[in-house]
């Protein structure tokens, strides 16, 4: 889209929220993804659930990518001046937010990706100074977080060691944190712009590319691509966030209707990126001879000790707020490890 039509969309936007307060019946949700994706699907059960909890008197209007524009910084933008007071934010948010970059770190989640979502979810994170204070400072506001599956390796030769990843131009997003890990790792990572990925690997451009299996299948990536490599070293996490002044703005009876449908969407959206990624694992497989590679937990060992060193990097790169919060979710892991431990002794 050109830049013109991005800035006359955002002001479109803008001037539709211009008579709005915290009490309209519209609440506009913003989504990093096009139609059919985990976003997607989350923010229709979302709008669903505030719907009847309102009675009909909150409506909510979800705008996927391409809506509203497509360079993410436009929607954050729009998420700060408040014209767009609810959308997600991923790992383009990191310029934004430099501490929501914890989301990228290799290797700190554990593999249940329902105890990832539970964890992030919990009071113990999410409500935690460090997290709240970090977004705040950028008036915004988070709400909660969706894990929406495995990020998954596509490249067109097998990748089963970090010396087959050695120079490998390795599509990631424009992320300080995504390009020193898989610098680490021995790739070169570059950065591609999502609407123009798919010719990227079909002329050569990038040679590889990392994005959870149901946008794989949904953008047709897995088409220019022959491995597609499971290496269990992070799950795409996308951050709900809100308008601070939208947020803070909300009568009671909305903050309650807003918190209780969150706090339901926690297992709904885990069953959603599930089934999702899931069902189109089945579509990539049924539609191409693409090459599946899992990784053994040997093989892990040696991409999560490359991928380690990085923690500090984070903390350097972000601060001791940052700091912080990687410290809460590294406890809630290891809490939750310990559990499973006594569990199955």
């Amino acid at each position: 889209m050109q830049t013109r039509n991005i800035a006359t969309s955002v002001i479109a936007l803008s001037l539709m929220g211009a008579t709005s307060t915290a009490l309209a019946d519209t609440w506009r949700f913003g989504l990093e993804e096009t139609e059919g994706s985990v976003q997607y699907e989350y923010a229709m059960a979302f709008k669903q659930l505030i719907e009847e909890k309102s009675d009909g008197d909150t409506t909510v209007e979800v705008l996927p990518y391409g809506v509203w524009g497509s360079s993410y910084s436009t929607l954050y933008d729009a998420i700060q001046s408040g014209a767009i007071p609810l959308s997600f934010g991923s790992g383009f948010l990191g310029g934004t937010v430099p501490e929501s970059q914890l989301m990228s770190l290799n290797y700190v989640m554990p593999n249940d990706q329902r105890e990832t979502a539970e964890i992030l979810n919990s009071d113990a994170f999410m409500k935690s100074d460090a997290w709240q204070q970090s977004f705040r400072e950028r008036d915004l506001v988070p709400l909660a977080a969706l894990p929406e599956g495995y990020q998954v390796w596509t490249a067109n030769k097998a990748i089963e060691t970090p010396e087959d990843m050695d120079g490998l131009q390795i599509r990631v997003m424009d992320n300080s944190l995504l390009r020193s890990t898989y610098q680490a790792y021995g790739a070169a990572p570059i950065t591609i712009a999502y609407g123009e990925l798919y010719s990227a690997l079909q002329q050569g451009q990038a040679e590889g590319n990392i994005q959870p299996v149901f946008a794989h299948e949904n953008m047709g990536f897995y088409e220019v691509q022959d491995y597609m490599i499971f290496a269990e070293q992070s799950q795409f996490i996308a951050n709900l966030i809100a308008n601070e002044e939208w947020y803070d703005g909300l009568s009671e009876d909305q903050r309650q209707m807003l918190d209780s449908t969150i706090d339901e969407m926690v297992e709904k959206g885990d069953e959603i990126q599930s089934d999702l990624n899931e069902e189109r694992l089945t579509t990539i497989e049924d539609n191409s001879d693409i090459k599946i590679i899992r990784l053994d937990e040997a093989q892990r060992g040696r991409f999560r000790d490359l991928a380690r060193p990085i923690r500090d990097d984070f903390v350097n790169l972000v601060g001791e707020r940052g700091g912080e919060a990687l410290d809460i979710v590294l406890e809630q892991v290891n809490a939750s490890a310990a559990d499973h431990s006594d569990d199955d002794s």
